[in-house]
């Protein structure tokens, strides 16, 4: 998700480390490469103009502040403009004062629209709320199956007809019965279309006329680039949306739509589908957002996942970890312990990425080549140390990594790549939660 660019950002903001003020050169020169990379990323050609101008106007001539080096300035006004392009805040969920609340789900086939309506459903049941599920997707009866089969992997009910009745109908009935069953959530999944025709519109202005919906979701596919922006264009157009939710942000999507979507349509990104699992949908924080992007990972994204699993972290050992992230002391011992919460807590890919500093410390290659057999093998080396090794790696000679090596069943070399990549991530580490930590008193001081 993104990554290419994140490792853009970092590349051309780190050229500006060292100077003590940014000249309108910097600063051009700057902004010009950072444009090709959102231009890369498929990012709209009048939302990357926009932000191009606005950075510049803030970033000229703007004096040091605080402790604050060239690059962490203008890294704060560039995070703080793609926080403003995201949205700024997270909206907050619509529940209807008057139970059932309805939602709306539309899109082009082949989003994910089904499946994240059954996504949304799971998320939901964790907010502590009741939900149902509707099939209104007529036209493609395998949609109706497939809504079923998932309704039961996340122990929903689903209403479904597949009698004749006209989308518009059953949408009405589910309704009825969602009340009658004293349900909170009623999730309608609609007829998707290989492209926006009239046909399509008038099918879900009817839908919505008839159940009113609180929440309008357009589910789009981010690999589809600059076209997800056009589609959600002509949705907003004659449905009113109300959030959007990006699909297969997991995979090789340069993602940029993602950046364009609120800027172009004032629609917001309300979930990010990050995985084929029925729990892969997280809400979608701007500001989290904006700080993944420039390599700054997700701190608080790490820890909500680790609070959804019951007794994975102690409290004393989270403070703990974060205390020795932000002095650069992790050990082994830590890595350990967090690789082993990590695996209970989805891919270790995407959860790796959440980590502040690690998509610019480790090389692109090595971060998409991991998968969770590796975390495995990262496991076995760790454990062939010793107790003093773990706790202090800087004691690991030549000879040392030879048997590490041998009791782990593994090479030298692949011994030395997880020493390069640990001393290299707990730098990052460390220099982004000391960035987080000056921005944040700066924000204070403001």
């Amino acid at each position: 998700m993104l990554d290419s660019l994140t490792r853009r950002l970092s590349g051309i903001l780190g050229g500006l480390r060292g100077k003590a003020r940014l000249t309108e050169d910097d600063v051009n020169d700057m902004l010009r490469e950072v444009r090709v990379a959102l231009l890369e990323a498929d990012v709209n050609f009048a939302v990357a103009k926009g932000f191009i101008s606005r950075v510049k106007e803030k970033a000229v001539g703007e004096d040091i502040y605080g402790s604050l080096t060239a690059d962490q300035t203008i890294i704060r006004i560039v995070r703080d403009e793609l926080t403003e392009m995201l949205g700024t805040e997270a909206p907050r969920f619509n529940y209807n004062p008057s139970p059932p609340t309805v939602i709306l789900m539309c899109g082009l086939q082949g989003s994910g629209k089904t499946t994240s309506t059954a996504k949304l459903a799971k998320w939901l049941i964790a907010q502590g709320k009741k939900p149902m599920l509707a099939a209104c997707d007529v036209q493609r009866p395998a949609a109706v199956k497939q809504l079923e089969v998932l309704g039961e992997q996340v122990d929903v009910p689903v209403y479904a007809k597949l009698d004749g009745s006209s989308p518009v109908e059953i949408a009405k009935e589910a309704l009825a019965r969602c009340k009658y069953l004293m349900l909170d959530v009623l999730i309608i999944d609609t007829a998707g279309r290989l492209q926006v025709d009239t046909d399509l519109m008038k099918e879900l202005h009817q839908i919505y006329d008839a159940t009113k919906p609180s929440e309008a979701f357009l589910v789009l596919d981010s690999t589809t680039g600059q076209e997800a922006v056009h589609v959600a264009e002509a949705f907003h157009k004659e449905v009113q949306l109300t959030g959007a939710i990006f699909t297969k942000l997991d995979g090789d999507a340069r993602g940029g739509a993602v950046l364009s979507v609120r800027a172009s349509t004032g629609v917001p990104v309300r979930f990010i589908g990050i995985g084929e699992q029925i729990d892969a949908l997280d809400t979608f924080y701007p500001n989290r957002m904006a700080e993944r992007i420039l390599g700054m990972g997700d701190v608080l994204g790490l820890i909500e996942k680790a609070e959804q699993m019951k007794n994975l972290i102690d409290k004393d050992e989270a403070e703990s970890l974060e205390m020795k992230m932000s002095m650069g002391n992790m050990d082994f011992n830590d890595m350990l312990s967090t690789f082993r919460t990590m695996k209970k807590m989805g891919p270790i890919k995407n959860l790796l990425k959440m980590v502040p500093g690690l998509s610019a410390a480790v090389p692109e290659e090595a971060l998409d080549a991991i998968n969770d057999k590796d975390t495995g093998r990262i496991e076995a080396i760790i454990l062939s140390m010793t107790p003093k090794e773990r706790s202090n790696p800087d004691i690991i000679n030549g000879s040392r990594r030879k048997r590490i090596a041998a009791g782990a069943g593994t090479t030298v070399e692949e011994v030395n790549n997880l020493l390069k990549q640990f001393y290299g991530s707990r730098r990052g580490m460390k220099q982004m939660m000391q960035m987080q930590k000056k921005m944040s008193k700066r924000g204070r001081r403001r």
